[in-house]
């Protein structure tokens, strides 16, 4: 899946990227320091949490369906009960870091991890698995809203980008070494043995515990510390995180930008559906998020072996050939990193939806059309998946985000990225709580075309309504949206 970004942690990625064009910040190479890239590692083993957590279930409800003698509508409780928490812990994540801080927003993140993993495994009913599950959903959710920021803020200025893409990539990164531990163990141990899933959710509990210990020795955002007027804090942190000697300029740099939080936290709610030109903004926000979850690919995330299951695949095929499609994730996100600063936001948004829309309906019609007794069913079913998540991931993923962490006006970002990002782990919970229970009424062929028709919806939205934002400030970006239609109640 696509994750959610941390709105200010976005908007110092953009200014990062414009000072890059002026010789980069003070004082800095083109290299992470030693220190940096540890720090790096040990927060991004939230973003690695995420994807993991979010892509286990889909090898491990075979074996929870033998354990708890569960109909396909528990696998959708189940299943869904992550994103259902997520969507409180990304709404309230970013305003409780905000208050209390990263580092300790950060902390609580990696117990939860913990907490949730441990009892995760250790459920003697689908029940308590599924509220275990909305812990770690709080935790995911969390995890999502703040790392970008916390990265993003203890970065130089001129390396934020680069950190903030790993963490994008260890989701990914995640989802895929999930696929591969279910493989691995399926081929030790049956699907459908009672205590494969055990094992299989017991795998996260590793990361969890080098989160909650590593962050002993990371230290707590400089620009949260400005904000709050603790600046001899700051500068401690800023010696202690350069490599080099720091520069009077760069703690300049980093008051500035949390005067700038300070004012952006001033925006209301109120003020956000009050005027006109704010209101279209937030619609196209919105509007991103749902194409984020529309393209059906949380359906091959989380059910992703039940379908290879059905399609042909016998035993520890299905788990093997599961890796292909984390592995096209993976991929995609690399090439979309490569590529995002030469091409147009809309033009790369267009491209995913096309080839979405070609893919998921090869999918949909060799479900429905393609006798089940040919060999060559299973292998293209197989493939239009593996192709549909490497477009997703790298034209549709990436860019929606993009898009919400440019467009939102400074003084409204916070809270229109709480909305956004609400409704996108809504959309999440809601897709991942239904597809069972339409599948198993439809059929997965009609189920599947259900998604090819909301993504044709998509394409023609996007044209219409989308404007392009590549090349422009955010500055630039929020003028745009005034001048084309004024700021009237």
């Amino acid at each position: 899946m696509s994750q959610p970004s941390g709105g200010r942690g976005d908007e110092a990625v953009k200014e990062a990227t414009s000072r890059e064009a002026d010789g980069g910040a003070p004082g800095g190479g083109t290299k992470l320091n030693g220190r940096m890239r540890f720090i790096a590692v040990i927060l991004t083993f939230g973003g690695l949490l995420f994807g993991y957590d979010t892509g286990v279930v889909n090898g491990a409800l075979p074996s929870m369906t033998a354990d708890f003698q569960m109909s396909q509508q528990y696998e959708g409780f189940i299943t869904s009960a992550l994103q259902f928490g997520a969507i409180f812990g990304a709404v309230f994540g970013g305003r409780i870091s905000d208050r209390y801080g990263r580092h300790r927003t950060m902390v609580v993140v990696a117990i939860l991890f913990t907490l949730g993993s441990l009892g995760s495994v250790l459920s003697p009913a689908w029940w308590v698995l599924s509220g275990f599950r909305v812990i770690l959903g709080l935790a995911v959710g969390g995890a999502s809203v703040t790392i970008p920021v916390y990265l993003a803020e203890l970065a130089p200025s001129h390396l934020r980008g680069r950190m903030v893409s790993q963490n994008e990539f260890m989701v990914v990164f995640g989802q895929f070494l999930a696929f591969a531990f279910n493989a691995g163990i399926t081929g030790v141990m049956d699907a459908e043995h009672a205590n494969t899933w055990r094992w299989m959710l017991s795998v996260c509990l590793v990361p969890a515990i080098v989160l909650w210990a590593g962050l002993t020795v990371v230290p707590e955002s400089p620009r949260w510390l400005a904000r709050g007027g603790r600046i001899d804090a700051m500068l401690k942190v800023l010696r202690e995180i350069r490599e080099q000697a720091y520069s009077s300029r760069e703690g300049d740099e980093v008051k500035r930008l949390a005067q700038r939080d300070e004012k952006a936290s001033q925006g209301t709610l109120a003020e956000l559906f009050s005027v006109r030109w704010m209101r279209r903004i937030l619609y196209i926000g919105v509007g991103m998020a749902i194409i984020n979850q529309i393209s059906g690919i949380n359906v091959v995330q989380y059910y992703g072996v039940s379908i290879l299951t059905d399609a042909g695949f016998e035993g520890n095929a299905a788990f093997v050939v599961n890796l292909l499609i984390g592995l096209a994730g993976v991929v995609g996100v690399g090439i979309a990193l490569g590529i995002i600063s030469r091409v147009r936001r809309r033009t790369m948004l267009t491209v995913g939806l096309c080839a979405t829309i070609v893919t998921l309906g090869l999918l949909a019609s060799t479900a429905v059309f393609m006798p089940d007794e040919n060999p060559m069913k299973k292998w293209i079913i197989l493939g239009s998946i593996v192709v549909f998540v490497g477009f997703m991931q790298c034209c549709i993923g990436t860019m929606t985000w993009l898009f919400m962490s440019e467009i939102y006006p400074l003084k409204v970002r916070g809270v229109a990225m709480g909305i956004s990002t609400g409704v996108q782990w809504t959309m999440n919970f809601l897709v991942a709580l239904l597809f069972p229970m339409l599948s198993a009424a439809l059929g997965l062929g009609a189920t599947i075309g259900l998604f090819v028709a909301l993504q044709v919806l998509a394409l023609i939205w996007v044209r219409l309504k989308v404007p392009e934002t590549k090349g422009k400030s955010l500055e630039e970006i929020e003028d745009s949206f005034k001048e084309a239609e004024p700021a009237t109640s």
